[in-house]
């Protein structure tokens, strides 16, 4: 495909965009901006997101994305029921990195969803990209759950989900969902290098000696 071609083909998607993807793509990009700043708002305004993709993915075949989507919802209540409770300091979750179990389980829960999802998509469903959804659905369902748990590695999961999912969306006729993943693409990456920057401060603050 040339460049010209790219441009006819994202311009003629671009007539045809439905006002539900336009909706979700502003939720979407509001929801990331707000989880790089740490800011709670990335679960109410990723609700929104998510349930019109639910809709708009089981339209175009994307079944695994719809699933995840689903899922994103119920981990977004629990993220936010998580970002917002309370310890008996009063201080919220506090962001991490993920330790060596933590680690492997993330791994592990990658590789097992992607098995059962590529397994599903190829044997019982009619969708022409079973693998590719399979890996998008796998690497986001790491992606949210650690999220959830406020880990810096949630965005290494997000950086691949949004890679991949740029020519995927593009190629199943969703052109702005598709420069919706470009946008993410960068915000996480400016994510990480953001929470990462938050734990060096952290990091700092500890290791400086208390006022005698």
């Amino acid at each position: 495909m040339t460049f010209y071609e790219f441009l006819d083909g994202l311009v003629a998607g671009l007539h045809a965009l439905s006002f539900l993807e336009i909706v979700a793509v502003i939720c979407g990009v509001a929801s990331v901006l707000f989880s790089r700043k740490n800011n709670i708002l990335v679960y109410p305004t990723g609700i929104v997101n998510v349930l019109i993709y639910v809709y708009l993915c089981f339209q175009y075949k994307l079944y695994a994305d719809m699933g995840i989507n689903a899922y994103y919802f119920i981990m977004s209540v629990y993220g936010w029921f998580m970002w917002s409770r309370k310890d008996e300091q009063k201080q919220v979750l506090p962001i991490s990195y993920n330790n060596k179990k933590e680690n492997l389980t993330s791994i592990l829960m990658g590789t097992v969803s992607f098995l059962i999802l590529s397994f599903i998509l190829t044997k019982f469903t009619d969708s022409d990209v079973p693998l590719w959804d399979a890996t998008t659905t796998s690497f986001a369902f790491i992606g949210m759950y650690l999220m959830a748990k406020r880990k810096v590695e949630n965005w290494i999961a997000w950086i691949i989900t949004d890679i991949i999912s740029v020519p995927l969306y593009y190629y199943k006729g969703l052109p702005l969902s598709a420069v919706q993943f470009f946008i993410f693409t960068f915000l996480a990456f400016s994510g990480y290098f953001a929470w990462q920057k938050e734990m060096r401060k952290k990091k700092t603050q500890i290791a400086q000696p208390l006022p005698r």
